[in-house]
């Protein structure tokens, strides 16, 4: 899907940022802003994604078209797949305050799948240090 900046298909890492509004103008801008420049983007038909400056190839899911050789968005949407059943199965209710940080959750733990357990521990720890989250500042 075009509201991200999705999956890359040369790391496997996912990088998915959350946007204002899905208007084509907005998602149009946020790929540009954050994909390569010589970028190839794989979108769905959304009417969104039609006029994106990029070499631009497309599955018609409208028409039950999900791949057409290389070009698919099998990989980003199981990354929201995945983010779906958990808030639907964990979570319950995500705010819109917290909805990145819930996301940012999601993107590591997909893209850090592969690492030795100790090795995940020890970049999850570092990344925590020197940051604290109040529950004050949590509900403001």
């Amino acid at each position: 899907m075009c509201e991200d900046r999705g999956w890359d298909r040369a790391t496997g890492k996912v990088s998915p940022s959350v946007v204002g509004d899905t208007k084509s103008r907005t998602l149009q801008d946020f790929v540009a802003d954050n994909a390569a420049k010589n970028a190839t983007v794989y979108a769905d038909d959304a009417a969104a994604c039609h006029d994106l400056p990029f070499n631009h190839k497309v599955v018609k899911h409208s028409i039950k078209q999900y791949v057409d050789g290389k070009v698919h968005t099998n990989g980003i949407e199981s990354f929201w797949a995945m983010l779906k059943r958990a808030h639907k199965g964990t979570f319950h209710k995500i705010s819109q305050k917290h909805l990145q940080r819930y996301v940012d959750e999601f993107v590591s733990r997909r893209n850090f799948r592969r690492n030795h357990t100790v090795d995940q521990m020890t970049l999850f720890a570092g990344g925590m240090e020197g940051k604290r989250l109040r529950y004050q500042d949590l509900i403001a």
